[in-house]
């Protein structure tokens, strides 16, 4: 087994990274119309140059932006999409966490969900996030620079179309397809080659309580992850060789807690042998996410990225139990197709999750270290 020349690479991250004081000020300081918006962007820039040199010096060789223009990981991308738009009325939805890792989960908070409406056709009006590839590709000196937006299932599952003219949800998620196809286009013509795309529902779908809870919201659970299978497919085909697709899927992460418990079983079969992406980014941090077994149902070929490392704690995992745990995913998947990451950003939010800068750093220098010790540096 040999250190991989492309991505996913054997030590990575998902993406979100914690924003340090100074950004979280600068952005306080313009929504208090203390600054301006060239002053919060040069903060931006700042904050992300540092954040891409933090990334390189621990050994990764992809670095993102850590997400570090944004507010929410999939809101700020999918409400861009035009005859899109955020919906006035947010739900809440309950999260979970745990004091430690040994203690049962219990009821945290609530988190504000932020709702869509379909006022018109979906398309493309301007390629998203240019400008924040743009900038993090200039900033890299060693690393791969990778971005991550949100899976076309986060644009389609619960958005509002009665006021869109669109006769059905097949005809919505047909154009959706088309918009994000063009999407990955537009970023692979920029000079992108590694994109990720991120979706909580495969995941969630997994969860018996939380596809009981769906059945309100208008959908068949049983067979919504078809559903969403095939619009990412859809979104994908005909991608430019030299683009990397993967798509990552956790139980949600906000600030430190989460929405849905299950293993990948429910899904596993349709969605690891189905969906048409390079590799899989997959939570495993604990025991919410169940057993490696259903990685059998992923082809030769794709690539898993095993997120064994939690952001959710300060705790630091032990490198011992880590490579048992590597040592028992390869009884589905053979070591060579398999990686190491965090299990979710450090950052869904702008909140954070409650580490420190010097926390953060240490487990991503975990991932890097471990991976070196299993797979060669």
């Amino acid at each position: 087994m040999a250190r991989r020349t492309s991505p996913p690479f054997r030590a990575d991250h998902v993406g979100s990274l914690l924003r340090p004081p100074a950004l979280l000020a600068a952005r306080a300081g313009f929504a208090a119309g203390a600054i301006t918006a060239d002053q919060l962007r040069q903060a931006e820039d700042d904050a992300i140059r540092d954040a891409v040199r933090m990334q390189e010096q621990t050994g990764l060789q992809s670095a993102t932006d850590g997400e570090f223009r944004r507010a929410e990981w999939h809101t700020d991308f999918i409400t861009r999409l035009g005859g899109i738009r955020a919906a006035d009325v947010a739900n809440s939805v309950p999260v979970f966490s745990r004091p430690d890792l040994s203690a049962p989960a219990r009821p945290a908070m609530t988190y504000q969900a932020h709702g869509t409406e379909v006022t018109g056709k979906v398309h493309l009006a301007e390629t998203i996030f240019a400008d924040h590839f743009g900038f993090l590709a200039s900033a890299v000196t060693t690393a791969v620079p990778k971005l991550t937006i949100p899976s076309p299932s986060m644009a389609h599952f619960r958005a509002d179309i009665s006021a869109s003219g669109y006769a059905d949800r097949d005809e919505f998620r047909a154009d959706l397809a088309s918009a994000y196809a063009a999407e990955i286009a537009a970023l692979a013509g920029l000079g992108c080659t590694y994109l990720q795309l991120d979706d909580t529902l495969f995941a969630f779908l997994n969860d018996p309580a939380w596809r009981e809870m769906a059945t309100g919201f208008g959908v068949n659970p049983e067979h919504q992850h078809e559903v969403n299978l095939g619009v990412v497919n859809k979104a994908l085909a005909g991608r430019p060789d030299r683009l990397t697709v993967t798509v990552h899927m956790c139980r949600g992460n906000y600030r430190s807690a989460w929405f849905s418990s299950g293993g990948y079983d429910f899904v596993a079969e349709a969605v690891f042998s189905g969906l048409q992406a390079d590799g899989f980014f997959l939570e495993y941090d604990d025991d919410r996410s169940g057993t490696f077994e259903p990685l059998r149902f992923v082809p030769d070929g794709k690539i898993v990225v095993l997120g064994l490392v939690t952001t959710k704690t300060p705790v630091l995992e032990s490198k011992d139990d880590l490579k048992r745990r590597v040592e028992q995913a390869a009884r589905f998947v053979d070591a060579d197709r398999l990686c190491l990451s965090p299990q979710c950003g450090f950052a869904s939010t702008v909140e954070g999750n409650a580490l420190t800068l010097d926390q953060q750093r240490a487990k991503l220098e975990l991932v890097v270290e471990t991976a070196a010790d299993l797979w060669g540096s």
